[in-house]
């Protein structure tokens, strides 16, 4: 097969832990050919959707790739176009989305399909599942979200269009800056943020449960915060572990994961604290690299099997 992987500039992608540069290596020891490009490298031309694209020598270790050529390449001419850019959920980012579903409507494959990553918000998405969630509210009124800070004594709040903790308060009624925090993250009032109540299990982690094409990986990864700290995000320097998934994690991770392929999500992460899913992750799920390393499970290379797998049967538009 040959495969574009869509990513953040490769210079900054960290070997040792990144799962795109895990999907790549994969891809590579299979047989596959490895191209990449930026977002920003996406344009049209003679009505087809190409990029400017660079084919990879891919191997183990810190010095992991190396640029065989570069071309200005058509994405329907890819096996599978893998979008794997991380947020901010922004214009750039939604312009690019627009350009890939283009290229699916031309007759590329796109993994996941351009329309998901716009129409379900990492946050919002848990809004279609209310039997698996705590408490929450979504508005841009401070006053609102006060009155919810009442009712539960102890919440967070975070913007909706951020990844790796960023922006993520928790508030309680005797803090003294909430209202500063409120006006800040709603920029008064003119932006919906997420307020959940507060999940004292975060203590135990924030466990990333992955889907790839409908299928449940058997291993989840907690990430534990800091003492002192209410974000497990591994950004924000929490220890990843993993672990098999409780008898509530898999009834949430099974009946969310024929969902999520019926509507084109080829690979998500599941955000679960306790017993309550407060993410769905479609952007660029990680994880990969320390589930494998700590169970064996190579996430990666199921990956890309289920990528051959979907590429072998599918019928191009």
């Amino acid at each position: 097969m040959k495969l574009l992987f869509v990513v953040d500039p490769l210079a900054g992608l960290k070997p040792y832990k990144d799962s795109s540069v895990a999907m790549m290596r994969a891809a590579a020891a299979r047989g596959h050919a490895v191209f990449a490009c930026e977002a920003r490298q996406l344009f049209i031309r003679d009505g087809h959707a190409r990029a400017s694209c660079v084919a990879l020598d891919v191997r183990a270790g810190d010095d992991w790739y190396d640029i065989a050529h570069t071309d200005a390449c058509i994405l329907k001419d890819f096996n599978a176009v893998v979008m794997r850019t991380d947020p901010p959920v922004d214009t750039d980012y939604l312009l690019a989305t627009h350009l890939l579903g283009i290229a699916e409507t031309n007759g590329a494959r796109v993994l996941n399909r351009p329309a998901c990553l716009r129409d379900f918000n990492e946050k919002l998405a848990i809004l279609n599942f209310p039997a698996f969630i705590a408490p929450t509210l979504v508005s841009a009124d401070a006053t609102e979200i006060g009155r919810f800070l009442d009712e539960q004594h102890d919440i967070i709040v975070k913007p909706l269009t951020e990844m790796g903790g960023s922006g993520i308060f928790r508030l309680t009624l005797s803090d003294p800056n909430r209202n500063a925090i409120l006006e800040t993250l709603t920029r008064h009032g003119r932006r919906a943020i997420m307020a959940q109540r507060y999940l004292p299990e975060i203590s135990e982690g924030d466990k990333r449960i992955l889907l790839i094409d409908g299928e449940v990986v058997p291993w989840a990864l907690a990430r534990v915060p800091l003492p002192g700290e209410t974000r497990g995000n591994l950004a924000a320097g929490g220890t990843a572990r993993a672990q098999p998934l409780s008898e509530r994690d898999r009834k949430i991770a099974e009946t969310l994961a024929p969902w999520a392929k019926e509507h084109g999500i080829f690979l998500a992460g599941l955000d679960v604290i306790g017993n309550s899913l407060t993410e769905i992750n479609v952007t660029s799920p990680t994880g990969f690299q320390e589930i494998t390393a700590q169970t064996g499970h190579d996430v990666a290379v199921q990956f890309i099997a289920a990528i051959e797998r979907s590429c072998s049967t599918a019928v191009r538009p």
